[in-house]
């Protein structure tokens, strides 16, 4: 590369980056990605699930579901940042 340029990945990167569309990007991977990382049981009794400022917030109508998520919430913070590639998610939220 000459000197001053960027190839377009970086520079789609570092837009991404900046731009306020990465938070709702990086929630539509998670819901598309779901499945693969929580199993088919429970993607099939999960009804939504939402990214809001480092939050994710898992909403089940299932009691049973709900304890289960609740005491595995490190395990999904964790399971959801490594398949992201990095450390978006702090906190879960069970409703």
């Amino acid at each position: 590369m000459r000197h001053g340029t960027t190839s377009i990945g970086d520079a789609l990167r570092e837009f991404m980056n900046k731009s306020r569309l990465k938070p709702r990007l990086t929630e539509v991977r998670i819901q598309e990605n779901w499945e693969k990382i929580m199993g088919k049981t429970i993607a099939r009794y999960t009804q939504g699930i939402q990214l809001i400022e480092h939050k994710l917030i898992i909403t089940t109508s299932v009691a049973p579901l709900k304890q289960e998520l609740t005491y595995s919430k490190d395990k999904i913070i964790k399971l959801v940042n490594e398949m992201l590639g990095e450390n978006v998610v702090k906190e879960v939220m069970i409703r």
